[in-house]
């Protein structure tokens, strides 16, 4: 199961065999945000705490996309000693 902090390859789209760490999940949609993977332009309007213009941000990817990686996968057989 992918959730927060664990270490994520991507396996198809535009960012195909990058890795990064998952920042965000909506498991209401089956989606993920993964740290500088997926980045898209936002335009944001000026207010008066923020300064508008073109910024840069991670965009969720469908969990079906998505495969562990890392020293942090644990298999069951090793949880139950």
């Amino acid at each position: 199961m992918i959730k927060k902090g664990l270490k994520v390859k991507v396996l198809t789209g535009k960012d195909k065999k990058k890795e990064g760490e998952v920042i965000e999940i909506d498991r209401s949609n089956n989606r993920a945000k993964v740290k500088q993977i997926n980045m898209v332009k936002k335009h944001v309007k000026t207010t008066k705490e923020k300064k508008g213009g073109i910024i840069s941000k991670e965009d969720f990817i469908h969990l079906s996309n998505l495969k562990l990686v890392g020293d942090k996968i644990k298999s069951k057989k090793t949880e139950a000693k």
